[in-house]
């Protein structure tokens, strides 16, 4: 198991390198966490939503994303309220006492027996913590740390982000908080993040072997990757690039990793306010609460600012519920329970909010402008179902599949979809892109040709090497 001293140490991508690495070995692996809490979710093989971090995890390991590696998925709505989703399905919304306090638990034991099974039927689970394991506050309602490590015997790892200071005096504390047994359950710390020379940290190394009898396991360098990270520490970028691409801040914004390919060739500017809007493209982003934040829009100002920039002739795109907003209309009834609400009104569509969530992976043909004919995949999860006269693509493919269904909408200079990940299909973010830089008088751009699975193999060798996995392994009996 991979426990952190923080929020933000690194458990995620470490566990998804570990996974990655025991695979590599030729062990029968699969990730887990019983809990999450993010607004970045993804499509698991049963049809239900599951955490990115486990479905990136899940790829690491070669195995199709499960509902089975993440049965509990919190989705925050606001107003101190979370959507409860187990084993990929959403069960109702609760505010974080209730939750606390009474939902939890029963969650807990039926998330222990899913593991209990995982761990019976494959070589190694890797098993990735939530926060920190010893939050005074939170350590009588733990099912994410330390309580699940006791209840299967896991062997743990301790993860520290030395990059933010203070990592030695992080480790001692959290050992210093734990039990005696579960101090017992640590088999060591990995320092994450490094920039410099790790001669000059042995000082402290030899502290906490004497101190705790634990020995080191690494010393991860600082490494620029394009594995999507966890999002409750994300930092929203501000940059300026050829083409000004600015994206929507939504108070429920969701799914942003859909915009990495953005930022990695252009570069993309998150916006909260009215008066920063003047892109010469704009995106509404997907939304955990979509008429919320279309009233948020609206109350200050940003909706009037992006009609007013769109006359001007910026381009509008809207993905999921972006593309919600800026149809003519929507009918909700389940998420808000607004009822009938009038859109931006810039792309010709309309949308009525069903009970039942979809959560898919798409293949779609574009009806586009230049990219007519194109094709795209990415993945869908959404409550809302929209109509218009001009769509924007054609799924041919739901799962694998055969489908035909249309999708999205197109407008004088704006589209929508509900394909998350359109630009992680880098053939349409190029020529999407260089559709923009011509009317700027730019020189096209040609991106290089990104693969994730590249990326977590490139990343997962780097920890390896620097990484103790010979003591790991024994450690695990394996």
């Amino acid at each position: 198991m991979i426990q952190g001293t923080s929020s933000g140490a690194g458990k995620s991508l470490l566990t998804l390198a570990l996974c990655r690495i025991l695979t590599n070995l030729g062990y029968d692996v699969v990730p887990f966490k019983s809990q999450n809490m993010s607004l970045n979710s993804a499509p698991g093989i049963e049809g239900g939503e599951i955490s990115r971090a486990q479905y990136l995890q899940a790829l690491a390991c070669n195995k199709k994303p499960s509902v089975e590696f993440n049965p509990i998925l919190l989705k925050p709505e606001g107003n101190m309220r979370s959507q409860v989703v187990f084993m990929g399905k959403a069960i109702g919304a609760v505010s974080a006492r209730e939750y606390m306090l009474s939902t939890k638990e029963g969650l807990f034991k039926k998330a222990m027996q899913v593991l209990n099974e995982l761990i019976s039927t494959h070589d190694v689970v890797v098993i990735e913590g939530a926060g920190s394991p010893v939050e005074i506050n939170l350590r009588n309602y733990d099912i994410a740390n330390m309580r699940v490590a006791r209840h299967v015997n896991a062997k743990v790892i301790l993860v520290t982000d030395i990059d933010r200071g203070g990592s030695f005096a992080s480790i001692v504390g959290t050992m210093e908080l734990l039990s005696e047994e579960e101090k017992e359950l640590v088999m060591g710390f990995i320092f994450n993040k490094f920039r410099g020379d790790k001669s000059l940290l042995r000082p402290g190394f030899e502290y906490l072997e004497r101190r705790y009898e634990k020995r080191v396991l690494g010393v991860i360098p600082y490494l620029n990757h394009r594995i999507p990270e966890e999002d409750s520490l994300t930092e929203f970028p501000k940059v300026k690039g050829d083409i000004h691409i600015q994206i929507i801040k939504l108070p429920h914004i969701s799914n942003f990793t859909d915009f990495e390919p953005l930022h990695w060739a252009n570069g993309i500017d998150y916006v909260t306010k009215a008066e920063e809007i003047k892109g010469d493209l704009i995106i509404v982003p997907g939304s955990k609460n979509t008429v919320e934040d279309l009233f948020w829009m609206r109350k200050n100002g940003i909706e009037e600012a992006i009609l007013e920039t769109y006359k001007e002739g910026s381009f509008i795109v809207g993905i999921c519920g972006g593309f919600q907003m800026l149809g003519e209309e929507i009918i909700d009834r389940v998420e808000s329970k607004r009822g009938r609400v009038k859109g931006i009104g810039i792309l010709p569509a309309k949308t009525v909010f069903s009970t039942v969530k979809r959560t898919n992976y798409l293949k779609a043909e574009l009806l586009w402008g230049q990219l007519r004919s194109m094709e795209v995949e990415g993945y869908e999860i959404r409550m809302g179902r929209s109509t218009s006269e001009r769509p924007f693509s054609i799924i041919h493919k739901i799962n694998g599949e055969p489908a035909f269904e249309y999708d999205g909408a197109i407008g004088e200079r704006a589209f929508g979809t509900y394909l998350h990940g359109v630009f992680h299909n880098l053939k349409f973010t190029e020529k999407f892109l260089n559709f923009l830089r011509v009317e700027k008088d730019l020189e096209p751009l040609s991106l290089k040709k990104w693969s994730l699975e590249k990326e977590i193999e490139r990343f997962s060798n780097v920890v390896r090497e620097n990484l103790d996995i010979d003591y790991i392994l024994s450690e695990l009996g394996l």
